[in-house]
């Protein structure tokens, strides 16, 4: 009976499987997503940027500026890939297997879809597509955050794994989700008309001000620099493009300051506190210190052995 060389079974074994099956699917599915867009974008008339400016609505952003964040996205998730080949560290490749995982390989997937379907304009599938997506980008960065924290030991874990990830979670959950449930639900008028443009503004600033308000208690209790990037840079994505109701207008521009500065207090206050506990008392006046005289040949035997 022959033994096979290698056991399959074992962890180790399972893991170096799951780590090289990572390693052909996440850039495949990269690649994907970045063709699928650019294609939808580009080369198709009318495009993903188009078809969003024929249904404006109270929250729309402004499209190149989500066009930038996206290949901010890609960007990273492209650093990502070039970490699961490179890395050597045990603990990068458990973040990377165990943390990230499969779920950014379905997400690259999804979003390949939406594309799809906000190009026909099926929006209420583009719309479950996202909440699909934002559902698998908001369980991996728990599981990251959890049992993979960043830590200041392994930079590029948190510039090539967690940042990027984070990122890819914040653009659904802060415009695109929104955005195309406004335009399923026939929240939004006809281009050029501006005399609509004030529909729904409440509607437009109860999920501006739900979401930012998340973000903002991330930023101060994590002190999160990505989220406090991404956030001001969708904010400004969206009273960017006018016409905008000024009740959702200055919503967004509130929050665009708000975020740095909330990240900037948030730090100052933490190295305050630390400096704070690291000042050293004052020693005791009233202590009774006693002087003790040894003669040539008597030896400290405290500092001789600590």
């Amino acid at each position: 009976m022959e033994v096979a060389p290698f056991d399959f079974n074992h962890p180790a074994m399972r893991d170096y499987l799951s780590l090289v099956r990572l390693q052909v699917l996440t850039p495949l599915s990269l690649l994907i997503n970045i063709a699928t867009v650019m294609v939808c974008s580009i080369v198709i008339d009318p495009g993903l940027g188009q078809i969003s400016k024929l249904h404006p609505a109270a929250i729309a952003p402004e499209p190149y500026m989500i066009a930038i964040y996206i290949i901010a996205i890609y960007l990273g998730q492209i650093g990502y890939c070039l970490l699961l080949v490179l890395a050597r560290k045990p603990e990068t490749k458990n973040t990377m297997v165990k943390g990230v995982g499969l779920p950014l390989v379905f997400a690259n997937w999804i979003m390949a879809g939406w594309a799809i379907a906000w190009l026909f304009q099926a929006f209420l599938v583009s719309t479950i597509l996202l909440g699909v997506l934002l559902a698998l980008l908001i369980y991996a960065n728990v599981v990251l955050l959890i049992y993979h924290p960043p830590t200041s030991e392994r930079p590029f874990d948190i510039a090539l794994i967690h940042a990027p990830l984070r990122a890819f979670m914040i653009l659904p959950l802060g415009v695109l989700f929104p955005y195309s449930l406004f335009v399923t639900l026939g929240w939004t008028w006809t281009p050029g008309d501006p005399a609509y443009y004030g529909d729904h503004k409440l509607a437009g600033m109860g999920f501006m001000l739900g979401v930012n308000l998340l973000g903002l208690v991330v930023i101060v209790l994590r002190r999160d620099i990505v989220w406090c990037i991404a956030a001001s840079w969708i904010c400004a994505s969206i009273w960017t493009l006018k016409p905008k109701a000024f009740a959702v207008f200055i919503t967004v521009v509130i929050f665009t300051i708000v975020h740095p500065l909330a990240l900037v207090t948030s730090a100052l206050l933490l190295r305050f506190h630390k400096r704070e506990g690291a000042i050293a008392l004052p020693p005791d006046e009233n202590a009774n210190h006693t002087e003790v005289h040894r003669g040539p040949r008597e030896v400290d035997a405290e500092a001789l052995w600590g």
